[in-house]
């Protein structure tokens, strides 16, 4: 793993982490959720997990988590880090397809940017856990922008993750037609953490979502 620098304008920058294994067939931009950072523990093991599995990942802090701040960034900076972070992946990677996306509201910036104008290179956008709606607040207003998204999407979601009610999932999901992909963790929440009395165990969970997440990339 090294550390990296992604540029931004005025002199800015963000922190980085950049893996990448032997023979790796793809990378991976990956962007954080709105409450933990590029090295929380749950990033560190998508990650790792990706690596094993020949994927290569850039993971990058927001500016507002780089401040040490809770308050996370508006849209219009929080894409102008997407869009720099791509480009840094895509220097990093150049021989490689490229993909982007991220954790719930990572994720959820990475759409909002690409809808805007297209992330250059980016082949597919990966979503762990998109936030539809906030819990208790069912809607799909937060999905209207991906109909503008015209890469393919995958959406890797646990069957009880309170910011997606699966009703509504499955009805944004087959709206955006045959760009879009729906994964499911059974009994999975919004951390990809599944109940003992499931039967199921998280590195269970999180090994199936990214079999499915490494295979599709490779059909992409």
């Amino acid at each position: 793993m090294d550390s990296v620098v992604v540029p931004l304008d005025a002199g800015r920058s963000v922190s980085g982490l950049w893996i990448r294994p032997e023979g790796a067939s793809a990378a991976l931009v990956l962007a954080h959720g709105a409450g933990a950072g590029m090295g929380h523990r749950s990033m560190t093991a998508i990650a790792e997990g990706l690596a094993a599995r020949g994927v290569a990942t850039l993971r990058y802090n927001f500016l507002y988590m780089e401040r040490g701040s809770k308050r996370p960034d508006g849209p219009a900076l929080a894409h102008e880090v997407v869009r720099a972070a791509v480009a840094t992946a895509g220097r990093l990677a150049a021989d490689l397809p490229l993909f982007a996306g991220g954790r719930s509201f990572g994720g959820r910036m990475t759409s909002q940017a690409q809808a805007a104008q297209a992330l250059p290179g980016v082949r597919g956008l990966v979503f762990f856990a998109f936030p539809l709606h906030p819990p208790g607040k069912p809607g799909v207003e937060r999905a209207e922008h991906l109909a503008q998204v015209e890469v393919p999407m995958l959406f890797l979601q646990g069957t009880n993750d309170e910011f997606a009610r699966l009703d509504l999932l499955r009805e944004t999901v087959t709206g955006l037609g045959p760009r879009a992909s729906l994964r499911l963790a059974e009994f999975a929440d919004h951390s990809f953490h599944a109940p003992a009395r499931s039967g199921r165990k998280d590195p269970e969970v999180l090994a199936e979502i990214l079999d499915d997440c490494t295979a599709w990339m490779a059909a992409n």
